[in-house]
């Protein structure tokens, strides 16, 4: 679903000589006596609704037995990391998103010491987690070898994380190696790809895999949070509200929140579970941050998270009446497809 193209204003690559291709403006742009080419990111987020933006360049592009990867030198967002046409993280706003999976869970622990990543590869969720004072343990779990490598090469932010000696770096499917594994843990975080439809993770958000995975891996106190996918006013139907009723069937204590990541054009939703309550005020919230983290938070503090988990009246009605429970047979997915997605350059 996601797609490069070029313009440069006078013909597109198809020969056309109308100045568009592929639904890119081919707006010319002149510089001297020529025109500036100009080289176009554009994914596909729902059938009738495109999302695009001009790269400086692309970086790289590849494909594992997994997946299809790209990593991109765009405009408006940096480096951008892209995998099976879907955007997953780009440099100016990743900090958004990785902050809200990771820290929420960890300061509603009341002292998590030992961590389990499922997916996680480009580093940053590891990167947030040993951050924290009191982590002793990170087990970073990631199917695609190739995607971590990728990752540890390029993105060089994240070196530092990859390089600590907390960090367990595991290359297995996250089920087999927790089915695997007796330890239990004190936060298990979902960093997953979405759940689309011929993608390797879709099986990671089923009641099944909560109830009788990970749920058993969870220490006394122990929370849950997984990524749950777009938590738009309109597009929250898609997964958010399935993933927040489906863990309202195994945990005693479900709390969704969301937050605008500009890069993904939408709200994006995680979900945090446990059997014990989450209580803290955003004052205790507060002191907890100053007391664990090392460095600055760039987005979230106590009243930052106590307002994402505020849901707007539309979304919240529509989730509290989901009855809609997920499972192999019964999964829905976000628009796109999985591996075989095609990279076009016109």
């Amino acid at each position: 679903m996601g797609d490069i193209s070029y313009s440069n204003g006078t013909n597109n690559a198809n020969g056309n000589g109308n100045g568009n291709g592929n639904g890119v403006n081919g707006k010319a742009h002149s510089v001297l006596n020529g025109y500036r080419k100009s080289c176009w990111y554009e994914e596909e987020i729902e059938e009738n609704l495109r999302w695009s933006f001009a790269l400086n360049s692309i970086l790289h592009t590849g494909a594992t037995p997994y997946q299809d990867i790209a990593l991109l030198d765009t405009k408006p967002f940096g480096k951008a990391l892209v995998i099976d046409g879907k955007l997953q993280s780009a440099e100016t706003d990743e900090f958004i998103y990785h902050e809200c999976l990771v820290h929420p869970p960890l300061l509603h622990h009341p002292n998590p010491k030992s961590i389990f990543i499922m997916g996680g590869g480009e580093g940053s969720t590891a990167r947030e987690l040993l951050r924290h004072r009191t982590v002793e343990t990170v087990v970073m779990c990631d199917i695609d070898e190739e995607v971590v490598q990728f990752c540890k090469s390029y993105l060089i932010v994240n070196s530092e994380a990859f390089c600590d000696p907390r960090l367990e770096l595991i290359i297995n499917d996250a089920r087999a190696e927790l089915e695997h594994r007796e330890e239990q843990y004190d936060v298990i975080i979902g960093d997953l790809a979405d759940p689309i439809e011929g993608g390797p993770c879709y099986k990671l958000y089923t009641k099944s895999f909560y109830e009788l995975i990970v749920k058993p891996r969870l220490s006394k106190e122990g929370v849950f949070v997984t990524q749950a996918g777009p938590a738009g006013i309109f597009s929250h139907t898609e997964v958010f509200s399935c993933i927040y009723n489906t863990l309202r069937q195994v945990f005693k204590y479900v709390v969704p929140y969301s937050a605008h990541v500009p890069s993904y054009a939408d709200i994006w939703g995680w979900i945090m579970a446990s059997d014990t309550p989450f209580e803290l005020s955003a004052d205790e919230l507060d002191l907890r941050i100053k007391q664990r983290i090392k460095g600055e938070n760039r987005y979230l503090d106590g009243k930052t998270l106590s307002s994402a988990s505020t849901l707007s009246k539309a979304v919240r009605q529509s989730m509290d009446n989901e009855t809609h429970v997920y499972t192999e047979g019964t999964a829905r997915f976000i628009y796109g497809h999985g591996h075989g997605s095609a990279y076009k350059q016109n």
